[in-house]
């Protein structure tokens, strides 16, 4: 919250000054002189500094008193996920939510997304998101609340499913600071605009909602904010990157072709497992000889697949690869790099170009690195310490996980984002597997169970604190 607005001591001071500053630059010196005007004038400070204080610890207050309800949310939200793109129930709640609290709601925007407007006078226009989605997990944390929900996939198998990411706590978050928004309505102007969206987990949530006319048909935000909980950070505690947050994501199959036959005459085929493997000791040098060491990369070979028996040599073999990168163009040189080396190495085992490999980017699965505008991160920062402390906030190193929330910043409107990190960890547990050098159950591990209730009121005092600053710039 910015103390500019909301210091009850500065706020008061502020006035006490402009009285003083007045009374010099119109020749009324004599009147600081004067002992009772001196004594109404500390009075009044006192006054001003108590009416203020009260007014500034009704944020804290107010989020305490709601935290009942948003933990029975929390659980309700908790105990029923559902997969991306089948976000209908959840999408439904929320709606419910935001249109009890007095918003323009609309449902199934981009899917099972929903769009909330509320305006507030003249003003900046605030987007607050919030991602809805679960995960295909078996939830093994034991917990009394843990989810039990088992659903068909999309290849009509019999899955787990977990909000193993901690959306729960994200949409919990964000009912609880459009509750403390409008509570507050008097403190601010402009036009909140609160966005709950779907499939996240697979890419295709914020494409689908800008393609929809997120920000044509309901409004152009000056602002984009978010937050995404973290399994290795102490709950009570927020983290933000400036710049570069998250990375660049892509998808890569290479389908990798030979001449197969029998594994007892390898001489008379060319074998495509020889020539992954190949492939696969070659991709080692593209970050580590071909990117330059300043610009991060990352390409990671998470499976290969070829052959049906022991002794028959296949015709191909098939890997899967992430990429992970922030600049663009570190992703354009390791796809041609890719498309280069095994190439090259189809051609030096002789094979014909009708038999290179295939390198095929999943472009509709790709997303693009989150770019948090500085300016704009440094304000929510600066806003959250007033609110939490300056203890309760640090900055956070970038990482290459891939969050689509960076599609908010990639449009041509250009609109500043910042995305900032939630702590989700117990304290207690945080601090004795620090001390232990015990691991933490990560984000999407069938055993991360949140400590919710520190989370969500963290994240609601921020989250307010943040949006209630950027309507009062």
């Amino acid at each position: 919250m910015n103390r500019r607005e909301f210091d009850p001591n500065l706020k008061a001071l502020h006035k006490v000054v402009a009285i003083v500053r007045f009374c010099l630059q119109s020749g009324m010196t004599h009147m600081l002189n004067n002992n009772n005007f001196m004594k109404t004038l500390i009075t009044s400070f006192a006054l001003l500094c108590s009416a203020s204080s009260i007014m500034a610890s009704t944020l804290d207050q107010q989020v305490t008193r709601a935290m009942p309800a948003l933990e029975e949310l929390y659980l309700h939200l908790h105990q029923n996920p559902e997969l991306s793109l089948q976000e209908q129930k959840t999408g439904a709640r929320l709606a419910s939510e935001l249109k009890q609290l007095g918003f323009q709601v609309t449902e199934q925007v981009g899917g099972f997304g929903v769009v909330g407007l509320l305006k507030n006078g003249e003003g900046p226009t605030v987007m607050i998101r919030a991602d809805t989605d679960g995960l295909p997990i078996v939830e093994q944390t034991g917990k009394p609340y843990a989810s039990k929900v088992k659903v068909k996939d999309a290849n009509n198998n019999t899955v787990g499913v977990m909000h193993g990411c901690g959306h729960d706590i994200h949409m919990t978050s964000f009912i609880g600071a459009a509750e403390q928004l409008v509570a507050h309505k008097q403190q601010w102007q402009g036009t909140l605009m609160m966005v709950a969206q779907p499939a996240e987990e697979v890419g295709a949530g914020a494409k689908a909602m800008i393609k929809e006319g997120l920000f044509s048909k309901f409004a152009k935000p000056d602002h984009v904010l978010g937050l995404h909980v973290s399994a290795a950070l102490p709950a009570g505690k927020v983290a933000i990157s400036p710049g570069y947050a998250l990375a660049n994501v892509d998808s890569v199959d290479i389908i990798v072709k030979g001449k197969g036959g029998h594994g007892a005459y390898p001489h008379t085929t060319v074998d495509p497992v020889v020539l992954a493997s190949r492939i696969v000791l070659g991709i080692q040098t593209i970050t580590s000889r071909e990117i330059s060491p300043l610009k991060p990369s990352v390409i990671t070979v998470g499976s290969i697949h070829g052959g049906s028996k022991h002794n028959i040599i296949s015709n191909e073999v098939k890997l899967q690869l992430t990429l992970r990168s922030y600049d663009r163009e570190v992703r354009d040189q390791q796809i041609a790099a890719l498309e280069r080396l095994t190439k090259g190495i189809a051609q030096s085992a002789g094979l014909p170009d009708s038999l290179a490999p295939i390198v095929y980017v999943h472009e509709e699965e790709s997303i693009p690195s989150t770019y948090n505008e500085p300016a704009l991160a440094n304000r929510v920062t600066e806003s959250i310490r007033n609110e939490l402390g300056a203890s309760q906030v640090v900055k956070s190193e970038p990482v290459m996980a891939g969050e689509d929330f960076g599609l908010y910043g990639r449009t041509d409107d250009n609109i500043p984002i910042t995305i900032f990190w939630l702590g989700g960890v117990n304290p207690q547990e945080y601090q004795r597997a620090q001390q232990n050098g015990e691991p933490l159950p990560s984000l999407h591990s069938s055993k991360f169970a949140p400590d919710y209730p520190l989370a969500i009121k963290t994240g609601v005092r921020a989250m307010t604190a943040s949006a209630l600053d950027l309507f009062n710039q």
